[in-house]
């Protein structure tokens, strides 16, 4: 009877990271058509829902220790919470980086954009798909799509590395754009901080899974 209730516990613990993923891919998808849109009040709604992503995460962090305190669980089962309380951590701070490209595109939105925005779009759909793949790794214990996930964040980083030398050209063309040309490398930044948020997961992932974590942890 007791392991029947943990098994319904541990299929919430899963649905919960569900929810969770949904709502950062969505700030962060939100965030980038605030971005290319220049939508100060799509802008403002991502930075509100900021707290909805933090509720979730208590959430799920209450359940853990439940988890951890009333139930006696297996290695595999320790491990998978363990896991779990470290993926909210990298999850929250996904959502903490949507809201602060938001407030950098109120920070830009009165201001025509010294380029188009063409790379950076790129690199939120990178890092969606990263957070999509790697939670649904978590649910279906797929220790070959986290590590793709940790792979695909080679993608990212290349785009970073052709942003900076895109705005770098053009503060060296015209100081003029320089401000706004730091602003963008920021928000390039942040994507960037959020892929490696997602190859955090992911390794998680693979530690619930076997143990080890495995190299190249990040830290954002």
């Amino acid at each position: 009877m007791m392991r029947k209730k943990f098994n319904a516990q541990m299929i919430l613990l899963d649905n919960l990271l569900i929810e969770m993923g949904a709502l950062i891919e969505t700030a962060i998808a939100q965030a980038t058509q605030a971005l290319k849109e220049q939508d100060i009040g799509l802008a403002k709604k991502i930075i509100a829902f900021e707290q909805e992503i933090d509720d979730k995460e208590k959430e799920i962090e209450a359940l853990c220790l439940r988890l951890l305190l009333q139930q006696q669980p297996v290695a595999r089962d320790l491990r998978m919470i363990t896991a779990a309380l470290k993926m909210i951590n990298d999850m929250e701070r996904i959502g903490d980086q949507a809201a602060d490209i938001s407030e950098l595109t109120i920070l830009m939105a009165e201001t025509q954009y010294i380029k188009k925005l063409e790379h950076i779009p790129q690199m939120a759909e990178a890092t969606i798909k990263m957070v999509s793949d790697s939670i649904d790794a978590f649910v279906k214990k797929n220790l070959e799509l986290a590590k793709a996930v940790v792979q695909y964040d080679d993608i990212v980083d290349e785009l970073f590395v052709t942003i900076k030398r895109d705005l770098f050209e053009l503060i060296r063309v015209d100081s003029a754009n320089g401000e706004q040309a730091l602003d963008l490398l920021m928000v390039a930044k942040y994507f960037e901080r959020i892929g490696d948020h997602a190859v955090n997961i992911a390794q998680w992932v693979v530690f619930s899974i076997t143990g080890t974590r495995g190299k190249g942890a990040k830290k954002s």
